[in-house]
């Protein structure tokens, strides 16, 4: 008979993203400090913290776009921090990235960029990829705007855009940063729901990088909080907002800490003769 720890673990979706003891370096600065965090089949991960606390490094270390010092990252049962360019462009085809900002390209039209992904990586006719891509712009209700340049879209509908790009390849992970940044209240809030829809129709485990509070609230699964470098706290919504670590609820009250201040060290900072405060 199963032990209660093997039925739980039964029972638990497996980690599609294992980050282990990472540790990367910008120079002789420490910005990572051994980050260890798992991301589930299926759930809607947030990566959460306040400026520099090493969210977007994270980020860009899952995606395979920098190399840490130490530790490892397996995405997908592969381990990120030892591929080659050629096997992490084969593992790209497997994950969505719906970039700040959305960054569509200016000189195609909606419909080019949504099909871009289909046109680089696969040989499926025209015809095929034209179906696909109108089928995406009517999940992120884009309908009819494929033929639009991205200078006439709003900055809702260009984050909108980017998202059906991101999964015209129905990714098992789709990884977004900073979805709302810039969009008012309203439009903010669609776009969360569109998140929701996207996990709920395409079954993608999500992986959202935000400092966005309502935005994190409303969509977590599961909220990462950062603070510079090191993780404070992982754990649903709740946990969160009960948590009773100081810098937690100062993050969420936003509430500024002054740093303790070693008069040598600042010093030495102003006279460049130090390497200045490590992350």
């Amino acid at each position: 008979m199963a032990s209660p720890e093997a039925r739980n673990a039964q029972r638990e979706p497996a980690a599609v993203i294992e980050v282990s003891d990472l540790v990367t370096h910008y120079g002789t600065r420490e910005i990572l400090h051994g980050i260890d965090l798992e991301v589930r089949a299926g759930e809607i991960m947030v990566i959460m913290g306040g400026s520099g606390s090493g969210k977007s490094t994270l980020l860009r270390h899952m995606l395979g776009l920098e190399r840490a010092t130490s530790g490892a990252i397996r995405l997908l049962g592969e381990d990120v921090c030892q591929m080659d360019a050629r096997a992490l462009a084969a593992l790209s085809q497997r994950i969505g990235v719906a970039f700040q900002g959305g960054a569509l390209f200016s000189s195609m039209t909606v419909g080019e960029n949504v099909m871009l992904p289909l046109r680089e990586h696969t040989e499926l006719d025209a015809d095929t990829m034209e179906i696909m891509m109108r089928i995406k712009l009517e999940i992120v209700n884009l309908a009819g705007y494929e033929h639009l340049m991205p200078s006439e879209l709003s900055g809702g509908m260009i984050k909108r855009a980017a998202f059906a790009r991101a999964t015209i390849m129905d990714p098992v992970v789709l990884f977004c940063d900073e979805p709302s940044a810039g969009l008012d209240p309203v439009v903010s809030r669609a776009l969360d729901q569109l998140i929701l829809d996207l996990r709920d129709a395409l079954g993608m485990t999500i992986v959202v990088v935000t400092h966005e509070l309502e935005s994190a609230f409303a969509i977590a699964d599961r909220i990462t909080v950062l603070d510079q470098g090191h993780i404070l706290l992982v754990g649903t919504v709740d946990e969160v907002r009960g948590s009773d670590d100081e810098r937690v609820q100062g993050l969420l009250n936003r509430r500024f800490e002054e740093p303790d201040l070693d008069p040598e060290a600042y010093l030495a900072r102003l006279t460049g003769s130090g390497e200045g405060p490590r992350a």
